[in-house]
């Protein structure tokens, strides 16, 4: 999807393929499987839901 720009990558990712990428667009945060690139589907969530997603991921409440 042409809309988001700037997809990142974790820089904890290595080359084994198991990593997701990141872009951001006015109004929505996108999340897709970096080894499908361009063709993968992208997951779509509102900034605030991937704020709480990524505070919930650091305070260790995913964590096994």
């Amino acid at each position: 999807m042409s809309r988001f720009i700037n997809w990142r990558k974790s820089s904890y990712s290595n080359n084994g393929g198991a990593c997701v990428e990141v872009g951001i667009a006015p109004g929505v945060v996108g999340v897709r499987d970096s080894k499908l690139g361009e063709d993968s589907p992208i997951l779509a969530v509102t900034p605030a839901d991937w704020s709480a997603f990524v505070s919930a991921v650091k305070a260790g409440q995913f964590d096994l």
